[in-house]
């Protein structure tokens, strides 16, 4: 069964506007479920399950399933997926640690969204196969080897980004264990390592200091709540974030992407700050294409143009994720917000 449910961010998007981006989302969804950027466009294991969590906030349940049948349905033995591949061909055979997680967010999202266990249980198989994978990918450090080859031989580097996005993907896998009572002791003890990697050794990680994506990504994955990821947020505010058109992807250049803008939204959302996060969205709707309700994936301010010039499904997904995360409209609005491994601290920054 497909509905809308009242999605909008008064003064921001209307209810209608959304429903619009969720059309657009479904217009790129292909035949047997999966959900490239575009349609005759490369397709990743992460965006995939992006654009499905879009998709299952905006009411769209079976379409969000048919997506997650298809994950499901392609993973490999060892329980990774290819990084990627166009019209069922594949074009990159290596695997991302990160990109292979992502598919216990999104299984736990629908679940939020839902209240349905019967996902949880019918997806279970490919979670746990998937995790299992990314466990085994873990550095003596404790961060993630940010690959895995062809030839299926680890990376000997890890990247901040991906380890954190990973930590709370498994995160939401324990909590789908939990609920299916199935323990996880082990990657109970992996993400432990990982959180304290990510919180006291950022040494660990290739240096990709320049993305606005290694800044606010601990705070996104859970590693860090409180003081830390306030104080963390507030050190490089004014390096990324360009008020009245969103955030810079990288800290050099003038230009502003729509996606890493929502996931600082989220981020934002996730500590409380809930009037900076919204002052963000509504920055990035000169990305909006109210033609198609799609987004533009990026905005060059010092030359006034789109750049480059294409739609992707993920990025319209979040979008409805991040305006979801300030409403808490849907039962999986928190899903960023509401599962962190971090301590949370008190005003005077002891843990509690």
């Amino acid at each position: 069964m497909t509905f809308a449910p009242a999605l909008a961010l008064e003064g921001v998007l209307s209810a209608q506007q959304l429903a619009d981006t969720g059309k657009f989302i479904l217009s790129q969804q292909l035949a047997d479920g999966s959900i490239p950027w575009w349609r005759g466009g490369k397709l990743d294991p992460w965006d995939h399950v992006e654009a499905a969590m879009g998709l299952s906030a905006l009411g769209h349940h079976d379409e969000a399933l048919a997506a997650y049948e298809w994950s499901a349905r392609t993973q490999a033995d060892d329980g990774s997926w290819p990084m990627e591949q166009t019209d069922g061909v594949v074009t990159e055979a290596a695997s991302d640690t990160n990109q292979c997680a992502y598919i216990a967010t999104g299984v736990w999202h629908h679940h939020l969204v839902t209240g349905s266990t019967d996902v949880l249980l019918r997806y279970w198989p490919t979670v746990e196969r998937a995790i299992d994978f990314v466990v085994r990918q873990q550095r003596p450090g404790g961060e993630l080897a940010w690959a895995v080859d062809p030839q299926r031989k680890a990376d000997d580097f890890a990247l901040r980004t991906g380890s954190a996005s990973a930590l709370h993907s498994i995160t939401c896998a324990i909590e789908i264990a939990g609920v299916l009572g199935e323990s996880k002791p082990g990657w109970q003890r992996a993400a432990k390592r990982l959180r304290d990697c990510l919180v006291e050794s950022p040494r660990s990680f290739a240096d990709r200091d320049r993305y606005s994506m290694d800044w606010y990504y601990p705070v996104l994955g859970g590693a860090l709540r409180g003081c830390e990821a306030r104080d963390l947020i507030e050190q490089r505010w004014d390096e990324f974030v360009w008020p009245g058109f969103g955030v810079r992807c990288v800290n050099d250049h003038p230009w502003v992407t729509a996606a890493e803008s929502c996931e600082l939204v989220m981020s934002l959302d996730a500590i409380g700050e809930t009037a900076s996060a919204t002052k963000v969205l509504s920055d990035i709707q000169c990305m909006r294409d109210e033609t198609t309700g799609g987004y533009w994936t990026g905005y060059v301010v010092a030359d006034e143009a789109i750049w480059p010039e294409e739609q992707t499904t993920w990025t319209a997904s979040a979008v409805v994720l991040a305006v979801d995360a300030v409403t808490g409209t849907t039962g999986g609005s928190g899903i960023f917000r509401d599962y962190a491994l971090a301590e949370e601290q008190d005003a005077d920054g002891a843990a509690s």
